[in-house]
């Protein structure tokens, strides 16, 4: 793909995984992204959606936009994260359809998978079973969009492809502990009491496993999968190991130079048990492969987060 020629739209492109991959994208010789902002462009509504086409005018679109957050965000909001990434993602499709943009790469989730599928995941298992029900809503709003590229390609011949990003982590990551995700909010909290001299509470006991891919690394597959994958099956995006979540937080604790003690509250949810993907498949359609470290990659974020008005 000749990036040079194409006129790209990232939704979400100035959020934490958009913003890198607008950068990959102007470093591949792409100089027409538009980058819509909510504000202007509330792609929960349809004419938000058919207004961006008509300005915009893409070739190529990523839908990266979603109303996202950890476990208490999920527990706190479940009908506004199943309309609004449903309404979202409907949108987005359906306007793309009536403009016969050239492809539309959806991002969906991890949270989709059953709660109890087999570790690692394989995209074949993903309708399995019934998804965690802590972030159920969000999870199966993002699963009927795969649908409903499979459905816009058999019948219309639109060509949208559907990713599965595992955790991402990285510079740029929410650290706001209403919202934010396991690693931002552990480094978060260890650094804060690192200067108030307390201890940390973290949710669940730390049985459960987690996956996480550094974010240049998936902005990196996004891009690939977008010059190199046209079917309509869903594609795992991720780093291919496992950690225990106490692990995880002794780790963090260790590279933020926490010594204190760590309390876990089992009275809060652990989310899903295991989580863990099968990436063959990603690497076997468009050559992605993971290449960040974990241990250097969380090193790099805590950096970021550390830089005096980030962490203020």
């Amino acid at each position: 793909m000749d990036w040079s020629s194409k006129r790209v739209v990232v939704t979400g492109g100035a959020g934490f995984l958009g913003t890198h991959v607008v950068n990959m994208l102007e470093a591949r010789g792409c100089r027409r992204v538009f980058v819509p902002r909510s504000d202007d462009f509330d792609l929960v509504e349809q004419q938000a959606a058919r207004r961006l086409y008509a300005e915009a005018r893409p070739d190529v679109v990523f839908h990266l936009a979603a109303r996202v957050g950890g476990i208490g965000a999920n527990q706190r909001n479940p009908g506004k994260f199943f309309y609004d990434n449903l309404q979202m993602g409907a949108h987005i499709l359906e306007q793309g359809r009536l403009a016969s943009v050239s492809k539309i790469v959806m991002v969906g989730t991890i949270c989709s998978y059953p709660k109890h599928a087999p570790v690692p995941f394989r995209e074949d298992v993903l309708w399995d079973g019934y998804p965690e029900e802590t972030n159920a809503p969000y999870g199966i709003a993002k699963k009927a969009l795969l649908v409903m590229a499979q459905a816009y390609r058999q019948q219309y011949g639109t060509n949208a492809i559907t990713l599965l990003p595992v955790n991402l982590y990285g510079p740029g990551d929410n650290f706001d502990l209403e919202s934010s995700h396991v690693i931002p909010a552990m480094i978060r909290k260890f650094i804060e009491a690192n200067r108030d001299e307390r201890s940390v509470v973290l949710w669940g006991d730390g049985s459960p496993t987690r996956e996480f891919l550094y974010v240049e690394d998936c902005a990196r597959a996004l891009v690939l999968a977008a010059e190199r994958y046209v079917q309509s099956e869903p594609v795992n995006v991720g780093a291919g190991f496992e950690i225990a979540v106490r692990d995880l937080a002794q780790k963090i604790a260790s590279l933020t130079g926490y010594s204190g003690r760590i309390v876990w509250d089992a009275t809060k949810p652990n989310g899903q048990p295991r989580r863990s993907l099968d990436t063959s498949r990603a690497e076997q359609l468009f050559g992605f492969k993971a290449q960040t470290d974990f241990e250097q990659g969380l090193r790099q974020t805590i950096e970021w987060y550390r830089q005096p008005e980030k962490s203020a």
